[in-house]
């Protein structure tokens, strides 16, 4: 019987973030508002947030944003890798905050939940206010329900995609950057065997990774090999990523990867924290994920080990060359309670919030922090953002990122003159991927089955590719769980959207 890692995995986490404290922030300040000048005449804004850092932003700056925006904020900042639970428990309970931050990954099977009435449509409303009007009307269209504007998008690059690693194991080893699939192996078993950090014990890994098959280092991977991003379509047939033999050969190179003790042996069930902790203290020398982490990681590891040196890798051919799966340039959506948001009136009073927060003061606060201590300005009006105070933003500063809609479009926001020598090689990486992208084609495709049954769909394959790396089962065992995804639904969702594709054809003709 296929053992279910994700739900144990999904048990252990649920576990952690009890022992994780979930900071509120809230205080009472006036500024200004179209609404109302005196935020006191005004009820909190309550907003559950992801936190993608080790701590909540600095007291002092959200102080400022609400005195700013003329509001009081609630804040709940819930570590990102118990996120997911922590939101779907909020959902379930009818105990949502007025805002709440939903994943890219995760809003297919909130649709239900917008379809039966639980948030505001907010489209109606964009056009009252300066800057939400300016939204991008395609990514906008992107995450429609039904034709509806429900959530205000968080914007991000295509892909960010991309390896970490350490150069100074490279160097230490004599190795150079890897350029291929075999080259990356190569690094990887030298860094587990040959002694990388010159320490002579064997206590190094070349790859960690964590419970994570999208965000960790399964589908970056999968997609260097040439894996669909979700779906593919061959001769009008709609085909999952998991069918395909590309899906195979990654999970076979994991496999590998595994039985050689190149990876770390718990990796299915490794939270976020405890993979970059590995990371950061030397344990592992790659890192596969998102590269705009990498400022933040090299920071963490010289507090270790002051020799620590990391670079990034964008570029890793496979058999098809060139490919990095993408997103739709949002990583989620803000999305507003009903039941918590109980008039208009105050519907308003929250978009205002969001509205004020893409003027350029509070915009730049948000993104800079406080000119002087975290960033200066040189004699044209632009940004520098010096090494030397990068910890400093990244501890009290980054984590409000998460707040923040729209930024990439934003042209309140200023341009940076000068940054941290890392974040800017991740910007300039993040753009190169755009030459290779693979998309999703079922973005903006509609069906009902998949967004009612996704949850349970996906646990069926995930423990199965689980399984299969752990060499619980063979592919024969993998394909009968294929099969068992077709028969409880999967195959309904081909069929739908086949024909949705097939409507969206017929309508542009």
């Amino acid at each position: 019987m296929v053992k279910r890692l994700a739900g144990r995995a999904l048990k252990m986490i649920c576990g952690a973030a009890l022992m994780l404290p979930l900071s509120m922030m809230s205080a009472c300040s006036r500024g200004e508002s179209a609404l109302s000048d005196n935020s006191a005449d005004q009820p909190p804004i309550s907003i559950l947030a992801p936190l993608h850092f080790p701590q909540t932003p600095s007291s002092e700056l959200i102080t400022e944003i609400e005195r700013l925006t003329g509001t009081q904020l609630n804040i709940t900042w819930v570590p990102e890798g118990v996120y997911t639970d922590k939101m779907n428990t909020a959902l379930t309970t009818g105990s949502l905050d007025k805002v709440t931050f939903v994943k890219f990954t995760d809003y297919n099977p909130v649709k239900n939940m917008i379809r039966s009435g639980a948030f505001w449509e907010i489209g109606p409303y964009l056009e009252e206010f300066p800057n939400l009007r300016q939204l991008d009307a395609a990514i906008l269209k992107q995450t429609a329900v039904d034709g509806g504007i429900y959530g205000l998008y968080t914007e991000r690059p295509a892909s960010r995609q991309g390896i970490i690693i350490r150069k100074d194991w490279l160097e230490q080893l004599h190795l150079s950057p890897p350029q291929t699939l075999d080259e990356l192996y190569e690094v990887m078993k030298q860094f587990t065997y040959n002694d990388p950090d010159g320490n002579g014990k064997a206590d190094t890994l070349g790859l960690v990774d964590r419970n994570d098959l999208v965000y960790g280092v399964f589908k970056t991977l999968s997609s260097y090999f040439g894996t669909p991003n979700n779906w593919k379509i061959e001769d009008g047939r709609f085909i999952p990523e998991f069918a395909t033999p590309e899906y195979m050969d990654t999970m076979n190179f994991m496999r590998k990867l595994y039985n050689e003790g190149i990876i770390n042996q718990d990796f299915a069930l490794t939270s976020k924290e405890v993979q970059r902790d590995k990371f950061i203290r030397g344990t592992a020398g790659i890192f596969i994920g998102s590269m705009t982490d990498v400022q933040r990681l090299s920071i963490e590891a010289k507090a270790i080990n002051p020799q620590a040196e990391l670079t990034l890798i964008n570029r890793i051919e496979g058999p098809q060359g060139y490919k990095v799966w993408s997103i739709p340039k949002y990583n989620g959506l803000y999305l507003f309670s009903k039941k918590a948001i109980a008039t208009e009136q105050e519907l308003k009073q929250v978009l205002h919030f969001f509205d004020r927060a893409m003027d350029k003061d509070v915009a730049n606060l948000m993104v800079y922090g406080f000119e002087g201590r975290h960033y200066t300005l040189d004699g044209k009006g632009k940004v520098i953002l010096p090494e030397n105070t990068s910890q400093l933003r990244v501890y009290e500063v980054s984590p409000l990122y998460s707040l923040m809609i729209a930024d990439g479009g934003n042209k309140n926001i200023m341009e940076v003159a000068q940054k941290e020598q890392l974040t800017a090689l991740a910007d300039q990486l993040n753009k190169d991927n755009e030459q290779f992208l693979v998309d999703d084609p079922t973005v903006g495709l509609i069906s009902p089955t998949y967004d009612e049954k996704n949850v349970e769909l996906s646990a069926i394959i995930a423990d199965a590719t689980y399984n299969y790396i752990l060499g619980n089962i063979d592919a024969d065992g993998f394909a009968e769980e294929v099969e068992n995804w077709r028969t409880s639904g999967g195959s309904m969702i081909i069929q739908e959207y086949a024909e949705a594709e097939a409507k969206a054809r017929n309508d542009e003709n």
